[in-house]
């Protein structure tokens, strides 16, 4: 009976080391979560196609334990606002020039955390076939926003229409123009506007994701700013005190991968590209 009762407990014993491998072996090929999986935040971005991007986003987010819900905005004065107030967890929409601009206008806490996609900004027209043709005293719009404003000009400098002082920075106005030989006038719009009333000008320097809000065509471009070396890559920005949160890592992987990209180059048809 003793060693019936020994063998008993041998088998006891086994089973329960047996029981405790598994049970580390488990514990160590389980996924750990980076945070809580109830974990859910506002991420603001523009109304239209990123609305697309952002779809898959999410998706991927979700994959991880984080939700994503998206607030969409009409234009670009809205999104820092809201995310400085904390109304918003993240944006994506802007380039670090603006941010720039908007930081030393408003004193927001922001930073950049992870980089999106560019969109080359260029000169539409439907009235022109190349910038050789635009005539004298040709009306030509541009963005009103100090940074795409000084963009815009860049291009019309390039493709020779004007002349910026020598020492003028990424934030040129039109007080910054030395030389206009063909006497254009500038007219300054809201971004949106432009090519929404490329009809009435003779030419516009449009932002690539309003071209497309506005119906212009890759072919009613005839000049476009460099692609190399551009500073205006878009990126997700967050409130400062957060830029090392794991949220936020999660975000940016959710956003920089091959399936998100996939639905980029799906959407925008080449007239952005990913930028990271």
């Amino acid at each position: 009976m003793i060693k019936n009762k020994n063998l008993h407990g041998f088998h006891l014993s086994r089973r329960s080391a047996l029981a405790v491998s598994a049970a580390a072996l488990f514990a160590f090929a389980a996924p750990a979560p980076s945070f809580a999986e109830d974990k859910s935040i506002k991420v603001g971005i523009m109304a239209g196609e990123e609305e697309d991007i952002w779809r898959v986003v999410a998706s991927e987010a979700a994959k991880k334990g984080l939700k994503i819900e998206t607030i969409t905005f009409n234009d670009y004065t809205q999104p820092n606002e809201a995310l400085e107030r904390g109304e918003l967890d993240a944006n994506a929409f802007q380039h670090q020039p603006y941010l720039d601009n908007q930081i030393k206008q408003h004193g927001y806490h922001i930073v950049r955390v992870g980089y999106t996609g560019v969109w080359p900004i260029g000169l539409y027209t439907k009235k022109y076939k190349s910038v050789a043709e635009i005539p004298e005293g040709a009306v030509i719009g541009v963005p009103n926003d100090p940074s795409n404003e000084g963009r815009a000009l860049r291009v019309l400098q390039n493709e020779g229409l004007i002349k910026l002082k020598d020492d003028t920075g990424i934030l040129a106005t039109v007080a910054d123009v030395t030389d206009n030989p063909k006497k254009i006038e500038i007219k300054e719009l809201d971004a949106g506007i432009v090519g929404r009333s490329i009809d009435d000008l003779d030419a516009g320097i449009v932002n690539t994701d309003w071209a497309l809000k506005s119906g212009l065509s890759p072919a009613e471009r005839i000049a476009q700013e460099p692609i190399a070396d551009n500073p205006y890559r878009n990126f997700i920005a967050v409130k400062d005190e957060n830029k090392d949160a794991d949220w936020v890592k999660t975000l940016v992987s959710s956003y920089q991968n091959e399936t998100v990209k996939t639905e980029f180059d799906k959407v925008y048809k080449g007239t952005g590209l990913s930028a990271y």
